[in-house]
């Protein structure tokens, strides 16, 4: 990098990861590298250092940023520094990680009795915005102004540095110009300014562009490759639309069926009704119970028959449209679960669904989504869930708002993009009723702040007048349509929606180029460096083995059948009938072999009835309590060299 190994420069880069460098992983690795040497070519050109991180929600930014200081402090060059985030929940995840790495010289802002701050004596200051007063420009109210002079802090450390747009926290970087500064982000937007107010430009182009303010990002990590490389959690998608949204309602649907003030039921006139309604007002301006209730029983259904085991107990966050909806659809999903469990005669988990919105004290119960398996499987929310909230059990997504901003539609699909290895997660649902997803792939260009922006107090007038009551019409027939279901893989380097038998069709196109015939792939697959350049080529074209076997659920079957089924018509059988097959099917070469050979070749194949091809390859096969029973090696030398006993046995295990 022209840096010299005694350099400062070079110095956080030489610097070891706390606990081992097998921590990381090699993306946060490149991330890391990429911040040190971005921040050395602008401490040599004398340069402001900034540097931009862009990596898909669930790939571990809050490790990046801790390891990142971590070994900055190693590498003696840290003085102070400033987690600084805008949620209780990211501050609370933070602090607890940078602990794990500073211990005590990690600690929370927060003001003690006596006016001390409490993080005075850290060397890792960890905040929020709101913790710190940066909308009170009094001196004596901003915590920020009161307890840090100006250059206080050697690094800023900016968590989910999108998020904080159109407010005023620029002011924490403008009062640090020297200090090193880092933003973590998963959609970096980029401003597209049309106002001619200076005040408001003059901060948009700090608080709303990030491109513009800390460059391109020097390492980014989307989503396509997180999930192509097994760190998050493949993403099916089931399409649904209802009939009303598809036509709109008008203001003679609406007139027949007596609509009332939805606040307190008076009968509203036509005067008081608008001439129509389109879809993204339901819910917001137009409460429609029998659309609620049908997209309810339709997403319920969905969650029974998507998991015979779980059923609805599976964790789901719903998006609604605004705080009474949220309650509305928590209401009907308890009643439909208490129907269910009266027709199954099983006891009720309560609490079943609950509303999760800062309206309604939604942190209270975010413990309970993450940890109990016993109650608080669907969580009704508007936005609370969006960001900062680490739910790797959540299995399932579901849209019943309608969304036009990418940026809170990613940070929404980051809820279920995490894998949850103690429940077996590798794979998570979008229910979308409302095209939300149209927006995979879509930029992360945002309009300007229509008013206001600046530091300092804005324009002073008269209050607005409070909105309209929205109107409360019930009596439609209401029904959901289903629009088919999609798989999210990569299209020209971007996640994106691919219909189920589009992404088949392109899977089994990628595998017979590979091997025209079934002979030709079942005799690349005993071999283990043919079968991992099968499984490369279709990988690097796009698709995942292991993702369309979750997708058809066909987890008891060998990936060798889930391939064979779909690129050559081959009748799939489960790993515990192939195993069987193999035992009568290739009995007379079974019984040809000596008996001690014979019961260790048995219990190989019993084997592969566990785990699979992999089962079958593990080197620890010999130490498994039936094949070390069975005589293990020493048995399979009965028959010859081991190795080729082996190789026949796998052979006859995927002919038979």
């Amino acid at each position: 990098m022209g840096f010299s190994l005694d350099s400062a420069a070079a110095k956080p880069l030489l610097a070891r990861y706390a606990g081992g460098e097998g921590q990381r992983r090699y993306f946060q690795d490149a991330a890391i590298r990429a911040v040190f040497e971005k921040v050395a070519r602008c401490v040599e050109k004398q340069q402001p250092a900034r540097a931009l991180l862009s990596l898909a929600t669930g790939t571990g930014k809050t490790f990046i940023a801790c390891h990142l200081l971590r070994r900055i402090a190693d590498a003696g060059q840290l003085k102070r520094a400033l987690f600084v985030c805008d949620r209780d929940e990211l501050r609370t995840q933070g602090l607890k990680a940078l602990q794990n790495l500073f211990g005590a010289d990690a600690a929370e802002v927060y003001e003690e009795s006596g006016g001390r701050n409490h993080a005075k004596n850290a060397r890792v200051h960890v905040a929020t915005y709101q913790t710190l007063g940066i909308d009170r420009d009094d001196e004596n109210a901003s915590f920020l102004l009161r307890h840090y002079p100006e250059d206080y802090f050697s690094h800023i450390v900016i968590d989910e540095c999108h998020r904080s747009a159109w407010g005023k926290w620029s002011i924490i970087l403008l009062r640090n110009e020297k200090a090193v500064q880092i933003g973590l982000t998963a959609t970096p937007r980029q401003l597209k300014c049309s106002e001619d107010n200076e005040e408001a430009k003059a901060d948009a182009k700090i608080t709303a562009d990030n491109l513009a303010y800390f460059g391109e990002p020097v390492y980014e990590y989307d989503l396509a490759q997180a999930m192509e490389d097994g760190y998050l959690a493949a993403c099916e998608i089931e399409l649904a639309q209802v009939n009303l949204d598809a036509t709109g309602l008008t203001l003679a649907d609406l007139i027949q069926r007596n609509p009332r003030d939805a606040n307190t039921g008076r009968p509203l006139t036509a005067t008081e009704i608008a001439n129509s309604y389109e879809k993204e007002q339901f819910e917001s301006k137009l409460l429609l119970p029998d659309r609620v209730n049908a997209m309810c029983l339709d997403l319920f259904n969905r969650l029974v028959q998507s998991d015979k085991d779980r059923g609805p107990h599976q964790k789901t966050i719903i998006f609604c449209a605004r705080d009474r909806h949220a309650d509305d659809v928590a209401v009907a999903m308890n009643n439909l679960y208490a129907q269910w469990c009266a027709s199954k005669g099983i006891q009720r988990k309560d609490p079943f669904a609950f509303k999760c919105t800062a309206a309604g004290s939604g942190n209270d119960y975010l413990p309970d989504l993450r940890g109990s398996a016993s109650s608080h499987f669907i969580a009704t929310t508007v936005d609370l869930l969006t960001t900062g909230v680490d739910v790797p059990c959540v299995r399932n997504i579901a849209f019943f708002r309608y969304m036009n901003s990418p940026i809170s539609f990613y940070q929404m699909i980051g809820r279920g993009t995490r894998i949850d290895e103690p429940t077996g997660k590798l794979m998570f649902s979008v229910y979308d009723y409302t095209g939300a997803t149209r927006l995979f792939g879509a930029g992360f260009v945002v309009e300007p702040p229509r008013s206001g922006g600046g530091i300092g107090p804005g324009p002073i007038g008269p209050p607005p007048p409070p909105p309209p009551a929205p109107v409360l019409v019930d009596g439609f027939e209401v029904h959901v349509s289903d629009l088919g279901r999609y798989v999210v893989a990569p299209v020209n380097g971007q996640a994106m929606p691919v219909s189920l038998d589009d992404y088949k069709v392109g899977l089994s196109a990628k595998l017979t180029e590979e091997c025209p015939t079934l002979e030709a792939f079942r005799s690349r697959w005993v071999n283990p460096p043919d079968r991992e350049e099968i499984i490369t080529a279709i990988v690097s074209a796009g698709y995942s083995p292991s993702v369309l076997r979750l997708l058809e659920d066909m987890n008891d079957y060998d990936l060798y059948d889930v391939l064979a089924d779909l690129g050559y018509g081959l009748v799939p059988r489960t790993r515990e009938d192939r195993a069987l097959a193999f035992r009568y099917k290739h009995a007379g070469w079974l019984a040809s072999l000596p008996e001690p050979a014979r019961k260790a070749v048995e219990a190989i194949a019993g084997q592969f009835a566990v785990g699979g091809t992999e089962g079958l390859e593990n080197p620890h096969i010999w130490q498994t309590p039936e094949v070390a029973a069975a005589g293990g090696i020493a048995a399979l030398k009965s028959a010859g060299e081991p190795k080729v006993v082996l190789q026949q046995t796998k052979e006859r295990m995927f002919a038979a």
